[in-house]
């Protein structure tokens, strides 16, 4: 059976894409931490991000780190906060959240966000990543 995030990968289900090549995607997270909340996410339903190829992990975290450099750009932080946690999806996805404080990093504030604010997060981040 399908994930979640291979039904929006596949178009099945609506998400707001920021990142897309042969190997993974970006989508903004429907219940975001802090804005520009992002979930990077390997196009293969790998269920623990330990059973990921080195170079599918690596190619992950190049991903990654090129979005982090766009957070910083469309948001202003400090910081970006990569997380792996994967209890709640059984697909390896990086959270990647803009930051100030540790507490900026507490799952307890994620909160269901409107469809207007995820598009407009995405496009500001789509916008930065021209010039990364």
């Amino acid at each position: 059976m399908s994930t979640i995030f291979t039904k929006i990968i596949k178009r099945e289900l609506p998400g707001h894409f920021v990142w897309e090549d042969d190997y993974a995607v970006a989508i903004m997270t429907i219940a975001p931490i802090k804005p520009g909340h992002i979930l990077v996410i390997p196009r293969d339903e790998i269920d623990h991000w330990d059973d990921l190829s080195a170079a599918l992990a690596a190619h992950l975290m190049g991903v990654a780190q090129t979005l982090a450099k766009a957070l910083k750009q469309a948001f202003v932080c400090e910081r970006v906060s990569m997380m792996i946690v994967g209890l709640e999806v059984p697909h390896t996805h990086l959270h990647l959240v803009p930051i100030n404080t540790m507490e900026d990093a507490n799952f307890a504030n994620a909160k269901m966000a409107e469809g207007e604010d995820l598009a407009a997060a995405a496009h500001k981040i789509r916008e930065a990543l021209v010039s990364v």
